[in-house]
């Protein structure tokens, strides 16, 4: 964990010993639950640290003012909404995950970490999308989903608040995905705030995405579960 207190601290968001703790819990919980359940490729010590712990710490740099709630779409393990909530324990976190193996590691790390005002929801997000628990509720929404950025708009934008942010990390280039991806975002509410590059220690170039909410999304959005994949916007 040395690495992940050292490059988190170089970032401004520094991690208590209790913090450290509840990462080491997480990585060990992840790796023997992986032996079981296919959670994640990525299960060595260090690519736990740098490219899931790390590069979920990364979207609190670009959240603007901390937020109080955040929805992970998408979710998977936990990335990146998990160790956000453990950066910031007061944030109110929405786990989205519609397989039901990685939602039930999703409940059991909540308990181990003794993490509360966490809600694990096993439903696509064409359907938060449309729910009014969900629906444009939230300062944060975030997806490190592998899906196109149109696809990506279509799921988290209908969940934000006037005013909040989605985030989405993704690769290096992604001029041509964004460009295209343009239109989509403007139709949901949205509007580019930054593309920014990011540099974590012993991974390749990433990007960020930050997207801005400033205008409700037109009721008819997200479009009814799959299409958004099948026909992006």
């Amino acid at each position: 964990m040395q690495q992940l207190a050292a490059t988190a601290a170089a970032w401004g968001l520094p991690l208590s010993a209790m913090q450290l703790e509840q990462f080491a819990q997480y990585a060990a919980e992840l790796q023997h639950w992986n032996e079981r359940v296919n959670l994640t490729a990525i299960a060595s010590d260090e690519g736990i640290v740098t490219r899931h712990f790390l590069d979920s710490l990364r979207c609190a740099l670009s959240w603007g003012r901390t937020p109080t709630s955040l929805v992970d779409i998408g979710t998977g393990a936990g990335f990146p909404g998990l160790p956000l909530k453990i950066l910031q324990p007061a944030l109110t976190l929405t786990l989205a995950e519609s397989i039901a193996k990685k939602a039930a590691f999703l409940e059991h790390m909540v308990q181990c970490l003794g993490l509360n005002d966490v809600a694990v929801v096993a439903a696509r997000a064409e359907v938060l999308g449309h729910s009014p628990a969900h629906r444009e509720r939230y300062d944060v929404a975030v997806a490190r989903a592998v899906a196109d950025t149109r696809v990506l708009a279509e799921y988290c934008l209908p969940l934000c608040r006037v005013g909040g942010r989605f985030l989405a990390p993704k690769g290096a280039t992604i001029e041509d995905e964004l460009a295209a991806a343009a239109p989509a975002i403007a139709l949901l509410g949205g509007k580019l705030h930054a593309a920014e590059p990011v540099t974590i220690p012993g991974v390749e170039p990433r990007t960020l995405l930050v997207i801005d909410k400033i205008a409700p999304t037109p009721a008819q959005y997200p479009r009814a579960p799959g299409v958004p994949a099948k026909r992006p916007l």
